[in-house]
Formats: structure tokens, C-alpha cells, sequence
């Protein structure tokens, strides 16, 4: 009780004494107008005419960047009434009906579809380079980028990557001021600040900054793309946040560097329970060996095993005992389930229920470990994997010689052989 008290009593003096330079204060101000021969009370209010100057390093290291983060807009051609009414009439059995000329032509303008952010790294040859996701651009007719100025210029597509949902663009650069640089995300450390810069909900809140720091390096996020097609990213994980729009922005460190590019958020869990301050970006390493790529193919070319697989982990412990036959000690690992003839799989001896365990110096869990680890090297290079076949455990050379798209090629040829 007494040191309530106590506290009650400093409490009190405290405020008696804040009063006191509160009321003298005003003593002071009424006394010294009173001399000029003003009140107060005939005055209005005004701003102060002490001015703050607020610069520091995060407002320095926006001010180096930003300059350089643009907004992506994906046109695309809206579904015409000709389209519709093809459709139904298909599917129903009906007539189309002859639209006027000038119906079809006004059916056919662009629409904006979605919006996304960019980031400028490169001007050469009178041409600017502008990162960003691949998913921004998806299924676009046409581009649209609006620089910092507001300005709205035609984008070309100079190459996409569905698997690192990256994407490459050009514009003219006679209007581009700013250019960014890459730091190197492997030398970022968990806990440091990180600020995202982008364009959540869209171009209406373009370069919006927001800050926070890195939450964690390497995690494997994988997701499907809206055509189907696997996206793997080792992310880079923050709590700056990220929305809708921010997607192909720069995550920057404090030395006005960009360390990753906003890709992905997650709002909530299998669960559905809620979830704040989880975003992931592409390291900067990762992007920048993805960009140089597409910058001069257009596309990425990875190589193919040439199996079809599945995680050991889906298969019973009855089936493994009884089919696969590994070792009870064997828990993790990828099951081969065919072999494409003529594959780099085929031609070092993989066969059908073999379970990988390896690929280089790198363990294999599931498929998505097999698939990431693959994707790290070239066409042309010559791999170990390691595998189960039934209780023996064995290694053989693969020797990467096909890309994805030529072993679908050689499979569809296959197919049709056989026909």
C-alpha cells in the first residue's frame, strides 16, 4: 500500500509540475503579445514557422531508389460479344447472329486486367530494362508501364520465367532518370532493416513504401501458377509489407540496393487462420541469373531428368515394404514411377521404382527438392544421383543432355509412333 502510494503522490507532483511550465509558458507568450498590443483572441491559428528536417537513412534510401520503381499494367482483349455469342451458339446449337463492323472493332479494345510493380535496372542503347513477375504479366495482349513521374509508356516483353516467376520488359528510356542496382542477397543478414517499394491496389498508390526487416533467408515456397505450372522460389522472407500490387517491386537494403523482388504474401495459413507480416521476395542473386538469361534467349532452358515421380511419403508403409522394398530406415526420398525412353534417366540406368535420395552433394525429400536442386545446373552437365533400388543403395552419372521443352518434344513424337 505504501508504494501505491508513492506512486500516486509522484504522479500528482508530476503533473503539478508539467502544469506549472504549461501556464508559465503561456504567461509568457500573453505578456510578450501583450507589449506589441495584440490578443490572442482576435488571432488565428497558424503553422509554426520552425521547420524539422527529416532526412535519414531510410528517407535517403528511398529517395535513391525510388525514382527507378515503376507500375506494370496487363492489358488484355475483352471478351467480345462475337465471343459470347459464339459460345453459346456452339454450345446450344444457335445461329450467330451478324454483328455490325463497328461492334466488333469497339469489342476488341484493350482492358486493363491487373496491375503490378517493376523496377528499373539497366539502360543501354537507348533502351531501359524494367524487372519483374512473371504472374504481372501473365496472359497479357499488351504492356503498359507508368514511370515515377506518372508518366505512361508502351512495354515490350523481352522474355518470362513461370518456374522463377520472373519477367523482363523494355521501354524507351529517353524519360528514365533513375536506375537501380542489385546488392548481393547472399550476404544479408536475419534481423536487418528492409524496405519494399511498389504499387499496392495499383497505380492510384504507386511507389508506396513500407518498412520492416528480413524475417528469414531460404525458404522454399512453392506454389502453381494459374496455368498449372510450378512455381519454385527461395525466398527471402520480411514483414515490410507487401499487397496486392507490389508483386515484381524491389525489397531494398540500406544501402539503397535491391536484395529481392516482391513476389508472394501469405494471408493465411491451411487453416484459414489469419496471417500478417509474412511476404517473400526472389534474392537478387537468384534474379539477377534468371534476368541475363532472358535478356538473351527470351526464355530459360532447364535441364530434364526425364521420369515421372513421386514423394516417398505418399506411399504406405505396406507398399514400400512390399513394392519398393528399401530399408525401413529410408523415410524421405523421391519414387521414379516411368522412365521416358531415350532420357538422360533411361540412358544412365534409373528404372521404375528406384527411390532417389541424392542429386549431387544436395539430400532429396520430395519432388520439389529433386526439381530445385535439377534446375541448379546446365544442359551438358553430368550429375551423381543417388538411389534405393529395393534394400541396395547406388549412384550412377547422369549426364544432362535434354531441356524440358525437348524431352516433351521427344515424348510427343513417342506418342504419336505409336499411333
Amino acid at each position: 500500500m505504501a508504494n501505491k502510494g508513492n506512486s500516486f503522490i509522484l504522479g500528482i507532483a508530476g503533473g503539478v509540475v508539467g502544469c506549472g511550465i504549461v501556464l508559465g509558458g503561456v504567461g509568457l507568450f500573453n505578456h510578450f503579445e501583450s507589449e506589441k498590443g495584440h490578443s490572442t483572441s482576435d488571432k488565428e491559428t497558424k503553422t509554426s514557422e520552425v521547420n524539422y528536417d527529416v532526412n535519414t537513412d531510410v528517407t535517403k534510401v528511398v529517395e535513391k531508389v525510388q525514382g527507378a520503381v515503376v507500375s506494370v499494367i496487363n492489358l488484355q482483349k475483352a471478351q467480345s460479344k462475337d465471343d459470347m455469342s459464339s459460345l453459346f451458339g456452339s454450345l446450344f446449337g444457335q445461329q450467330e447472329e451478324q454483328q455490325p463492323e463497328q461492334d466488333k472493332n469497339s469489342d476488341k479494345e484493350l482492358q486493363e486486367a491487373s496491375e503490378g510493380s517493376g523496377v528499373i535496372y539497366k539502360k543501354d542503347n537507348g533502351e531501359a530494362y524494367i524487372v519483374t513477375n512473371n504472374h504481372v504479366v501473365d496472359g497479357s495482349d499488351a504492356l503498359q508501364v507508368v514511370l515515377n513521374n506518372g508518366h505512361k509508356v508502351k512495354a515490350k516483353l523481352v522474355g518470362k520465367d513461370e518456374y522463377s516467376d520472373l519477367a523482363v520488359l523494355k521501354i524507351n528510356a529517353k524519360d528514365v532518370t533513375t536506375v537501380a542496382t542489385f546488392g548481393n542477397s547472399n550476404k544479408i543478414k536475419v534481423g536487418e532493416p528492409a524496405i519494399a517499394i511498389g504499387s499496392p491496389l495499383g497505380s492510384d498508390y504507386a511507389n508506396t513504401v513500407t518498412e520492416g526487416i528480413i524475417s528469414a533467408k531460404n525458404r522454399t515456397i512453392t506454389t502453381k501458377s494459374e496455368n498449372g505450372g510450378t512455381v519454385s522460389i527461395n525466398a527471402i522472407q520480411t514483414d515490410a509489407a507487401i499487397n496486392p500490387g507490389n508483386s515484381g517491386g524491389p525489397l531494398i537494403n540500406m544501402a539503397g540496393q535491391v536484395i529481392g523482388i516482391n513476389s508472394i504474401k501469405i494471408s493465411n495459413s491451411d487453416s484459414m487462420t489469419s496471417v500478417e507480416g509474412m511476404g517473400f521476395a526472389i534474392p537478387s542473386n537468384d534474379v539477377v541469373s534468371i534476368i541475363n538469361k532472358l535478356e538473351k534467349d527470351g526464355k530459360v532452358e532447364r535441364p530434364a531428368l526425364g521420369v515421372t515421380m513421386l514423394d516417398l511419403s505418399y506411399v504406405s508403409p505396406e507398399q514400400q515394404k512390399e513394392i519398393l522394398k528399401v530399408p525401413e530406415s529410408v523415410q524421405e526420398g523421391v519414387v521414379v514411377s516411368s522412365v521416358q525412353p531415350n532420357s538422360p534417366a533411361e540412358k544412365a540406368g534409373l528404372k521404375a521404382y528406384d527411390v532417389i535420395v541424392k542429386v549431387g552433394n544436395h539430400d532429396v525429400k520430395n519432388t520439389t527438392d529433386l526439381q530445385s536442386t535439377l534446375y541448379k545446373y546446365e544442359i551438358g552437365d553430368t550429375i551423381p544421383v543417388t538411389f534405393y533400388r529395393q534394400d541396395k543403395k547406388e549412384t550412377v552419372k547422369v549426364k544432362l543432355t535434354m531441356s524440358n521443352a525437348k524431352l516433351k518434344q521427344s515424348t510427343l513424337r513417342e506418342q504419336n509412333s505409336h499411333r
